[in-house]
């Protein structure tokens, strides 16, 4: 079992830039791929970027690509995703998820697998 836990959200200028957390439980995140998703209001989930277990392999959106650069300490049980150059079409609840299967194919899905564990979210607000 793996929990997820999500923090550093908030409301942030257009330009501006937030780094989110999350923060596993369990002694197994080392294994597992991890990936960033989004919501926003009215819209589908959309997957964001993904991270190899090892964090060699990145993997992005287009929608993100460059602006946003996702990463992982195994040490810390936990994996970030650095936001800058934020838009107000940035505005959403952002969640943490993990799978066992590879970060790759979250890329070539562009998210449409089935997580294994997700977080309950942080929502991330950017004013124009």
């Amino acid at each position: 079992q793996v929990q997820l836990v999500e923090s550093g959200g908030g409301l942030v200028q257009a330009g501006g830039s937030l780094r989110l957390s999350c923060a596993a439980s369990g002694r197994t995140f080392s294994r597992y791929a991890m990936g960033w998703f989004r919501q926003a209001p009215g819209k589908e989930r959309e997957w964001l970027a993904a991270i190899s277990w090892s964090g060699i392999n990145t993997y992005y959106a287009d929608s993100v690509e460059g602006r946003f650069t996702i990463s992982r300490d195994n040490a810390k049980n936990t994996v970030y995703l650095q936001m800058n150059s934020l838009k107000p079409e940035d505005t959403a609840v952002y969640y943490c998820a993990a799978t066992s299967v590879p970060a790759q194919v979250m890329f070539v899905t562009r998210g449409g697998i089935e997580m294994d564990y997700w977080g309950k979210g942080t929502l991330v607000t950017v004013s124009s």
